[in-house]
């Protein structure tokens, strides 16, 4: 059985939104819809996903000042080829 490939984070939670946000316009009864009260439970789960992760990354990366990069040098000019 082959191993399905994981969608981006921001693709998922995107694509939930607009799930819900349809499925809110269509129901009279947000309340009372199981498959609703599901796909928002899905969304919540993802954003909670997303912050948790950003939350690792800020913490793995210390306290830190970020180094600013020095302005770049120039490349250095190819040198002439010779026509003969």
């Amino acid at each position: 059985m082959a191993k399905k490939k994981k969608e981006p984070l921001e693709t998922d939670i995107k694509r939930l939104q607009e799930k819900v946000g349809a499925r809110k316009a269509k129901t009279d009864n947000a309340e009372g819809d199981a498959s609703l009260r599901a796909l928002h439970k899905r969304l919540k789960r993802a954003q909670r996903r997303k912050r948790a992760l950003a939350l690792r990354l800020a913490h793995a990366r210390g306290k830190k000042k970020e180094a600013k990069p020095a302005a770049a040098p120039a490349p250095a000019p190819a040198p002439a080829v010779a026509a003969s």
